[in-house]
């Protein structure tokens, strides 16, 4: 009975929900590119919006804010990345090294191509559009 629920739930299609706060399943280069672009562009505006303070390092609270609410949601979009090129999101943690790790994470993120067809986290994102 509950293999049955969980191939439905596998059934399903893709939605905001499940994009921002799963981690599981793949994306795709472009939704991981346009995810960041979004977020980018978001915190730009706020920066212009709320100023800067007057210490390198310190946020204003809004920006402070900002930062809490795309944490999770970066973390799974990233995760789903890992997963489409074939790679357990425990990768996730190299993102806890300083300067290189979020630098690497970002590139091979970026960059690197899915792996073509099913692999161990789902089938393609392409494919799971299309269903």
């Amino acid at each position: 009975m509950n293999s049955d629920i969980q191939e439905e739930e596998e059934k399903k299609e893709p939605n905001w929900t499940w994009f921002l706060f799963s981690f599981k399943g793949r994306v795709t280069r472009r939704q991981f590119w346009i995810f960041n672009l979004i977020i980018f562009t978001a915190g730009l505006l706020l920066g212009a919006l709320t100023g800067t303070p007057e210490e390198f390092g310190e946020f204003t609270r809004p920006q402070l804010m900002f930062m809490i609410w795309i944490f999770w949601p970066s973390l799974a979009v990233q995760a789903k990345r890992w997963h489409d090129i074939n790679k357990s999101a425990w990768w996730l943690l190299l993102n806890a090294i300083p300067i290189a790790g979020p630098i690497w994470a970002f590139i091979e993120n970026g960059f690197s191509p899915g792996t073509p067809g099913d692999n161990r986290f789902g089938p393609a994102p392409a494919e799971q559009v299309s269903q």
